[in-house]
């Protein structure tokens, strides 16, 4: 059963985590807000439950909480950053204030990062453009858990894509999507409640659909074959060769363009730190059109398309990044939920680093 607690008090307990690691306050800040505003949208994939990810990340030696990232080549409009190894969310900020400000000079300003680790939900970064009232892009590779179509092996992450743009009146765009049928933590829901797996959510060690999850989690383990597919889900009937396409397209925008490592290489080496890599565009809306006529224009799109024509039984259509405010209106007054699962995670940690878990 699930736990509310009020945001500022797992905000500050968070930071006393990263802080306890060695993290700047500064960064330790930025670095539990990342995970708090993941829960507050409601994506708890990637909220606190993903904190034991980072701790064992700082103990191991795969993060560098103290390392900084660096410029290693700049024109007015873009750069190429070197994460060194630090904390994925340390180099997202870092990138993504440095996009603004060439966007601001020069109306455009992309910025790819490497050498990085797992950096949170994309849309964080998106929405800190969106709030420089800019369209904001972000994508990163991650570890292969995806398989081509027509594949067997793992060879993709879910690369995420996320795009934000301003309104006026309307709640803003904010598109934050897997280039997979669904995550991982799907899978793992389904193995514990011994439920079948949907027909094209993943293959097995045949790269042919499988609906037990707990066969294609242990493959995946092990990586002897089978994993998840590409949005569209088995082969091209449901145009999964488009997801496939859409996670190719990331992984050069990010991995390639970068010089950083793709594919099953961007966790190649054991014991080694990752090679994730990232891309941040923002693009300033007065170089193409007057912001207020765009605010204006998106909201008339947006009307349209909630005004349309409902299917049977359905009362409304959402736009995207709609529900993720909604939801963290709600969890602002009531508080963030907490499975029974992630409270054991967060009191074992708090227990092995010797300070106090305040809910």
């Amino acid at each position: 059963m699930d736990i509310l607690v009020q945001e500022n008090t797992l905000r500050t307990f968070v930071e006393q985590v990263f802080e306890t690691l060695q993290v700047s306050p500064e960064n330790a800040k930025l670095c539990a807000d990342n995970l708090i505003v993941a829960d507050l949208r409601g994506i708890h994939s990637h909220g606190v439950a993903r904190l034991k990810r980072y701790v064992d990340g700082i103990q191991t030696g795969l993060m560098f909480p103290q390392n900084q990232p660096t410029i290693e080549r700049e024109t007015p409009s873009t750069a190429n950053v070197n994460g060194n190894a630090c904390l994925g969310q340390i180099v997202g900020n870092f990138s993504t204030k440095l996009a603004i400000q060439k966007a601001k000079n020069t109306g455009v300003g992309i910025i790819t990062a490497h050498n990085s680790n797992h950096y949170g939900i994309a849309g964080y970064y998106t929405m800190q453009i969106l709030q420089e009232n800019m369209i904001g892009l972000s994508m990163t590779n991650s570890a292969p858990l995806v398989v081509p179509t027509f594949g067997k092996d793992m060879m993709l992450g879910t690369n995420p894509i996320s795009m934000a743009a301003p309104t006026k009146n309307k709640i803003p765009f904010v598109l934050d999507m897997a280039t997979s049928v669904v995550p991982r933590g799907k899978l793992e829901v389904y193995s514990r409640q011994e439920k079948p797996l949907p027909a094209g959510w993943a293959v097995d060690e045949t790269g042919c659909s499988s609906s037990d999850a707990t066969h294609i989690l242990r493959n995946m383990a092990e990586t002897i074959g089978g994993g998840i597919l590409p949005l569209g889900g088995e082969g091209e009937l449901f145009s999964g060769h488009k997801g496939y396409g859409l996670a190719l397209l990331v992984e050069i925008l990010t991995g390639v363009l970068s010089g950083g490592a793709t594919s099953n290489q961007v966790y190649g080496i054991k014991n080694a730190p990752p090679d994730v890599s990232h891309i941040f565009i923002a693009l300033k809306i007065e170089n193409f059109i007057d912001l207020p006529t765009f605010q204006t224009k998106l909201d008339d799109l947006i009307e349209r398309l909630q005004n349309s024509q409902k299917a049977q039984n359905q009362d409304h259509i959402y736009i995207h990044g709609e529900k993720e405010h909604n939801l963290t209106l709600q969890y602002k007054q009531q508080g963030i939920p907490i499975s029974d699962k992630v409270y054991t995670i967060l009191k074992k940690i708090a227990q092995d680093l010797q300070i106090q878990i305040p809910f």
